[in-house]
């Protein structure tokens, strides 16, 4: 029996080597988590923290973006052969960074390509997360799909202009791989903790336990003192508990800091949320049980009587135009409001044959206000602040020629009281205006009820 099968009737123990693969992980925490022995590696490789933009991105530009570069090769490859060599299965969630087929795919070239070069055989599973729009439209009639928190009502139109829509797979399509004996399984879009909880709730470990585990794991060594998502993080679920660690002797978990994780990114902090059903967490322990590791109990699986999947999906906004500039002269600082609504006049007159919704300016002056605006409690300028300039249009051409013109008014425009002819504004580089490429939006982000887990989410083998 391998070390993948060893052990399950006693405990599970389960290596998370870092937040989102990518991020990168000491090699000898690495090593550390390998030399106690885990029955399964998960990783965690997709976010909507970037927003929609990845999500919607077609398939001529996603070969190119920094997602699929040397930084997830560099963890891939250390985590397969580490997988291989201990014969035990290595579960990668939200592939690509959305988890869409066309970023699943990109992962699964590059899985195999590393295989080639390094010599290793395996039987892989593929996952995809795309939700077809036609079904979605379907349950949208039928009355199955609600909003998600204070997202508007789904309509029809809506659905259509989405360029893809991923729905949030849960732990059942990874046991369904690990059941067809699947050595590497790499999914699309999934929600965070289903790798992690998955094999042991296939082995029959308290579901509540196994999420909640899974919960604390997927951020790495965030969970731990001090916190890093470049590291790894140990989980053991026994039958009545859990315990984590980080593998690196630098850090510790603490009572307090994975307290604070099971709070993470949750809108409620007595409840974990997932496809299916949520963790009531009311009755939680958490115990110190030595110097660096935690022990929790008392977490308990609520089922949903209907089984409700979070779909996301976004839709092309048009095209973005930044430029980023210094402001040191006093004057223009105590004036930036008045500088930013000029431009914004000047434009609306110069560019007056486009409609008005075709096209927006934003500004956002770092030093003052530039992280929360209108929310920020104490603003406040100082001897310098950076302006950020924006341009969304319908086309790449107007965006750059908006947020030129915008700039270019911004620098010369006189005010009560300045000193000089021009010079309103510092530029650290040029070309001053940087073509950002195509702006999206979540348009999607709701519940959608599905019958069976499994439906929307077909496991394909694949020999490498």
């Amino acid at each position: 029996m391998d070390q993948g099968r060893a052990g399950t009737d006693e405990e599970i123990r389960v290596l998370s080597p870092t937040a989102i693969l990518g991020y990168g992980f000491p090699r000898e925490s690495l090593r550390e988590g390998m030399r106690r022995k885990p029955h399964v590696i998960a990783v965690d490789a997709g976010s909507t923290d970037p927003g929609p933009y990845f999500l919607g991105l077609e398939p001529r530009d996603i070969m190119g973006i920094a997602q699929f570069g040397g930084a997830i090769r560099a963890d891939l490859v250390p985590l397969l052969d580490a997988a291989i060599a201990a014969g035990i299965p290595l579960l990668i969630g939200s592939a690509g960074g959305a988890g869409g087929n066309l970023h699943l795919m990109a992962v699964v070239l590059l899985i195999k390509a590393i295989a080639s070069e390094r010599g290793h055989h395996f039987r892989m599973a593929v996952i995809p997360a795309e939700f077809e729009k036609e079904f979605v439209k379907s349950q949208l009639r039928a009355g199955k799909v609600t909003p998600l928190g204070p997202a508007p009502a789904l309509t029809e139109e809506e659905v259509a202009r989405a360029v893809r829509i991923v729905g949030q797979m849960g732990v059942e399509p990874f046991i369904r791989a690990l059941d067809l004996d699947a050595r590497v399984i790499v999914a699309g879009r999934a929600n965070d903790p289903a790798m992690f909880a998955a094999l042991p709730i296939r082995a029959g470990f308290d579901p509540g336990l196994s999420q909640h585990m899974a919960k604390i794991l997927e951020c790495g060594a965030i969970a731990a003192e001090p916190g890093s998502g470049s590291d790894c993080l140990f989980g053991t679920i026994r039958r009545d508990c859990f315990l984590v660690e980080p593998t690196n002797p630098e850090r510790a978990c603490t009572i307090r800091s994975v307290a604070a994780h099971s709070l993470y990114e949750k809108s409620e902090p007595w409840r974990l949320f997932g496809p299916g059903g949520m963790v009531d967490l009311t009755n939680v322990s958490f115990e110190q049980d030595g110097p660096r590791r935690v022990r929790v109990s008392g977490s308990r699986y609520v089922a949903d009587p209907v089984y409700r999947i979070k779909l996301e999906g976004a839709a092309r906004v048009g095209y973005r135009t930044i430029c980023i500039a210094g402001v040191r002269d006093p004057g223009a600082i105590a004036r930036l409001d008045e500088l930013t609504a000029e431009a914004v006049r000047r434009a609306e007159e110069q560019f007056a044959d486009v409609p008005r919704k075709q096209w927006e300016l934003y500004f956002r002056v770092y030093g003052r206000d530039g992280v929360m605006g209108k929310s920020e409690p104490t603003p406040a300028a100082g001897h310098e602040a950076g302006l950020l300039i924006e341009a969304v249009a319908q086309t790449q051409e107007l965006a750059s020629s908006l947020c030129m013109f915008a700039h270019t008014t911004i620098l010369h425009h006189g005010f009560a009281g300045r000193l000089s002819t021009a010079g309103n504004l510092a530029f650290p580089f040029a070309p001053q205006d940087v073509p950002a490429g195509p702006v999206f939006r979540f348009n999607v982000y709701h519940l959608i009820e599905v019958a069976d887990p499994l439906e929307h989410f077909p496991v394909t083998l694949v020999e490498v």
